[in-house]
């Protein structure tokens, strides 16, 4: 089932957020005991705060939230791989007569 509006989370969709906690420690510990995906390496800013993206499905982000932490959702990470499938074509590009199409270089030869 598709949500009729884009990037509106279905109950299973995984969600990029940004997890932003007021020490290394605060956020250490956070992700020892809730342990989401992460993406990347955490970032300091210069107040001292430390920032990583994580990927959670929507019923686990309250987990996250707690006194030092913000929570900020980024983006439906599953909305958007949903979209770039849906560029996928179909059918075998390589099949007898058929002529490739897409980002490429034709080379001689």
């Amino acid at each position: 089932m598709m949500s009729a509006v884009p990037n509106e989370p279905l109950p299973d969709d995984i969600l990029r957020v940004r997890v932003t906690a007021r020490d290394a420690d605060t956020l250490r510990a956070l992700l020892r005991e809730v342990r989401p995906d992460r993406g990347g390496s955490p970032s300091i800013a210069p107040d001292g705060s430390v920032g990583i993206d994580a990927y959670v499905p929507e019923e686990r982000i309250p987990a996250l939230e707690r006194e030092g932490v913000t929570v900020v959702r980024i983006a439906n990470a599953s909305a958007k791989g949903r979209a770039a499938q849906a560029e996928v074509g179909t059918g075998n590009r390589f099949a007898e007569g058929a002529v490739p199409r897409g980002l490429a270089a034709k080379l001689p030869g």
